[in-house]
């Protein structure tokens, strides 16, 4: 098991940037496949992003497409999720999370550890 925790969010105006951090302890954090996802009011959790263990591989959701970019520092056990360009439709929790499984997820069901979510608030 790991333990995640999620720093990072805030309010923001649109067109505005934040670098969202997800620190992880306890189990091996290099091998782990870390996703992010989000939940707004009323709606279900949705992917935002992932990344292999190596880097290499990094999906996104289309919404989020070309404005996210994740990335991961292995010597720190930290995954972030910079976003730029945010509109109000961002606004939700974000959450970090991670999957043991060695295959990259974008269903939520699929990741084993949740952090406990950052709030990120965009204003119009």
């Amino acid at each position: 098991q790991v333990q995640l925790v999620e720093s990072g969010g805030g309010l923001v105006q649109a067109g505005g940037s934040l670098r969202l951090s997800c620190a992880a302890s306890g189990r091996t954090f290099s091998s782990n496949v870390m996703g992010w996802f989000r939940q707004a009011p009323g709606k279900e959790r949705e992917f935002v992003a992932a990344i292999s263990w190596s880097g290499d591989t990094t999906p996104y959701a289309d919404s989020v497409k070309g404005r996210f970019t994740i990335s991961r520092d292995n010597a720190k056990n930290t995954v972030y999720l910079q976003m730029s360009s945010l509109k109000p439709e961002d606004t939700a929790v974000y959450y970090c999370a991670a999957s043991y499984a060695g295959v990259i997820w974008t269903t939520p069901r699929k990741y084993d550890d949740w952090g406990q979510g950052t709030q990120v608030t965009v204003s119009s």
